[in-house]
């Protein structure tokens, strides 16, 4: 009997050394950096522990194991947290680099860094996106499994947790994402909720009074109360329960008190983004019994604790591995499939099947081009799932017959599917809802998560709604296709609300982000190629509601250079052009039917597709000077949107055609000639600009001009 209390004792005792040097070496962090946010983890700090030693499946040695559970700190300004916790359980990050908090060139940054700092999932910061993000991840996991998995062969069953906090259940991506979670039936994912009452400049009652429980419970999700945010058995029982859910997403609602042992912060937005200050964290450390010196001072029996998760983590992972093993010769091809799949690496013949479109006219447009391109892809790629903001008619990314991705239990799990197929965890067509921002976080998670790539589709002007998880996508360099068609004042009638201007100019100011805008069914198809060819940054492809030509690729240089960004679609007959016109997407017609005019009148003209400036600058000077001379300073860019940035292709000297205003309601045809989007307009303006590079000074007629010109030295 006083054996069994005595381990009880013992055990209650190592808990409670373990969770307070979590909070401590994040104060101590906080502390030196002179920066951060150490109230989160004192508060949040038994909740952690428990997950981490109890529940959580990771090999700390091997991060990037496939079956691991995901954990993610969508509260990204507490990351002192998940260091303290990385550095514990005995992943590479030494203690030196928990003293090197928010410093150069430290692998613990203020928020945390998908692909910097070893165990950390996914970027985190902009609150609500890590929320958004695990359901991507849980997306991925229930699809993987489902695909894969057979009787008695179950090699893909993981969780999906993450630590929330008031902030990202207030962000509005958060509502979307747990929205379409709750309605998808994601069992397997379970948030732990950091209900501390507290956020950065107060409490949370001035603005936050909802009834958080009873609105997730209206999400579809199962909740659950934890009152005492130090009572260690209740967060177990909640996490078991959690985990005994099989039909909803969880959330447990954690009662905790941020600056937990401040004598003076706890429970104040003091104690939310900033150090506790020298007194205060010795009050602190002499509150809850903690030696005051030295900082950053880890017991050697909390550490060996934490440090039994190297051992339990192998062992995990070498069971999985000798269950891949048996599955691998059970079947064979879908374990090839399924390692090619975590591999990121594309089948043999991936992209045999893609059109070649023969050339027309009347043409199509590239929106239309890319549904057939992507419905040739897609059979033999099963990597590849995703879906549009409800705007599949209208993006032309419905996967035919691959099936819908919804829970199979639900209401509607007996239907078929709007693209053919079915309804179940296998299908590969995400309806995302008119959800653009979570859209976006939640294939940034399925990214993240490995063994598919996702892609995304909506109109370009909603990409205003998507900016958080592009520039997040580019930021972690992950792989993520984001299709926007409708890209330009073309679209018409539906007016400025929906015409984008600047949105091109926008996403070309990403860092790390291609965009890709072709010029007809043929560039489009490339472009298919290089978005899947792409492992490491994201693209977004940009296309046209309007028909386009097909070029004529006999008589025009090869799709293929939309490779290389920019490339001579037409050339002067000797190669040495008097003008450059240079276009993307619809306008190159514009500039190919004005070039035609403009080489009657015996002006050398060359043609420049420019579907990609990213693609383009990362080419050689050598092949840059080619496509565009620098002694050719009469160039003219035409793109019906902002010209913004053009001026680095067009020159100093050069011109550019764009839309510097807002868009008009009227049928696409009349907006485009009312804003100059002509022939006539182009060859008026591409004559203007000769003649204002000393062309038609003294001279009655073209010919005359471009003569004389020519015999002063030409475009030099």
């Amino acid at each position: 009997m006083s054996t069994a209390t005595t381990t009880t004792s013992d055990l209650a005792q190592i808990d409670q050394l373990s969770i307070n040097t979590i909070r401590f070496l994040s104060v101590d962090a906080v502390e030196k950096a002179n920066s951060g946010h150490p109230g989160l983890p004192m508060g949040a700090a038994p909740m952690a522990y428990v997950l981490w030693t109890r529940f959580l499946k990771h090999n700390p040695t091997n991060p990037s194991w496939a079956d691991r559970d995901r954990f993610v700190l969508s509260a990204g300004h507490g990351s002192m947290l998940l260091y303290s916790l990385l550095y514990l359980t005995g992943y590479d990050l030494p203690l030196e680099q928990i003293k090197q908090f928010r410093e150069w060139g430290s692998t613990t940054p203020g928020h945390p860094e998908h692909g910097l700092t070893p165990g950390v999932e996914v970027t985190t910061g902009p609150l609500g996106q890590g929320f958004a993000n695990g359901v991507g991840m849980a997306i991925a996991e229930a699809y993987l499994a489902a695909r894969y998995n057979r009787p008695d062969h179950e090699i893909v069953n993981h969780y999906t947790y993450a630590l929330v906090s008031d902030g990202d259940l207030m962000e509005g991506v958060s509502a979307e994402a747990a929205s379409l979670a709750g309605h998808l039936k994601l069992g397997k994912l379970i948030y732990l909720y950091d209900d501390n009452h507290i956020t950065l400049s107060a409490a949370t009652h001035i603005t936050f009074t909802e009834d958080r429980a009873m609105r997730f419970a209206a999400y579809g999700w199962h909740t659950q109360t934890v009152e005492n945010g130090n009572d260690l058995s209740a967060i177990d029982r909640a996490l078991r329960a959690a985990q005994a859910e099989k039909e909803r997403p969880s959330l447990i609602l954690v009662r905790t008190h941020i600056g937990y042992g401040s004598p003076h912060k706890q429970d104040t937005f003091e104690a939310h983004g900033s150090p506790l200050g020298q007194e205060e964290v010795k009050l602190t450390k002499q509150a809850l019994g903690w030696p005051i010196d030295p900082p950053f001072y880890t017991p050697e029996k909390a550490l060996a604790h934490f440090r039994l998760a190297l051992e339990n983590g192998k062992q995990a992972e070498a069971e999985w591995n000798a269950r891949v093993s048996v599955y691998s010769k059970a079947f064979p091809n879908l374990a090839k499939e399924f390692q090619q799949g975590l591999a990121g690496e594309l089948p043999k013949g991936w992209d045999t099947d893609i059109p070649i479109f023969a050339a027309d006219p009347k043409g199509m447009a590239t929106r239309v081009a890319s549904g057939k391109v992507l419905n040739s892809i897609d059979p033999k790629l099963p990597s590849l799932i995703g879906g549009s903001a409800d705007l599949d008619p209208s993006t032309h990314t419905a996967l035919t017959a691959m099936g819908d991705f919804e829970n199979p239990g639900g209401e509607s799990g007996n239907l078929q599917g709007s693209t053919g197929g079915g309804w179940s965890y296998v299908g590969r067509n995400l309806h995302f809802g008119v959800r653009e921002h979570a859209m976006g976080s939640i294939a940034n998670g399925l990214a993240v998560h490995g063994g598919v790539i996702p892609f995304t589709a909506t109109f370009l002007i909603f990409s205003d709604y998507m900016r958080p998880p592009i520039r997040l996508a580019a930021l972690m360099e992950q792989r993520v296709i984001f299709v926007f068609t409708h890209d330009s004042i073309a679209l018409g009638q539906d007016g400025p609300t929906h015409q984008p201007v600047e949105q091109l100019a926008s996403l070309r100011a990403i860092p790390h982000l291609i965009v890709i805008r072709p010029c007809d069914a043929n560039e489009t198809a490339v472009a298919w190629r290089v978005a899947i060819e792409t492992r490491d940054r994201p693209v977004a492809l940009v296309l046209t509601r309007q028909d386009v030509p097909t070029l004529d690729r006999a008589h025009y240089a090869a799709a293929d250079g939309l490779r290389r960004g920019a490339y001579v679609l037409a050339d002067a007959p000797n190669g040495k052009p008097d003008i450059i016109l240079i276009g993307t997407g619809s306008e190159v017609s514009l500039i190919v039917a004005a070039g035609h005019r403009l080489t009657a009148k015996e002006i050398n003209v060359r043609i420049v597709s420019m579907p990609s400036w990213e693609l383009f600058d990362a080419q050689p000077r050598s092949y840059r000077d080619a496509v565009l001379p620098p002694s050719v300073r009469a160039r003219l860019a035409v793109e019906a949107g902002a010209s913004q940035g053009w001026c680095k292709y067009a020159g100093d000297e050069g011109d550019v055609i764009g839309v510097d205003r807002f868009g008009a309601s009227a049928p696409g045809e009349v907006v485009m000639r009312e804003y100059g989007f002509t022939v006539e307009k182009v060859y008026e303006r591409a004559m203007k600009l000769m003649r204002r590079k000393g062309l038609g000074r003294h001279q009655t007629t073209v010919e005359e001009a471009v003569q004389v010109w020519r015999n002063e030295g030409g475009p030099n």
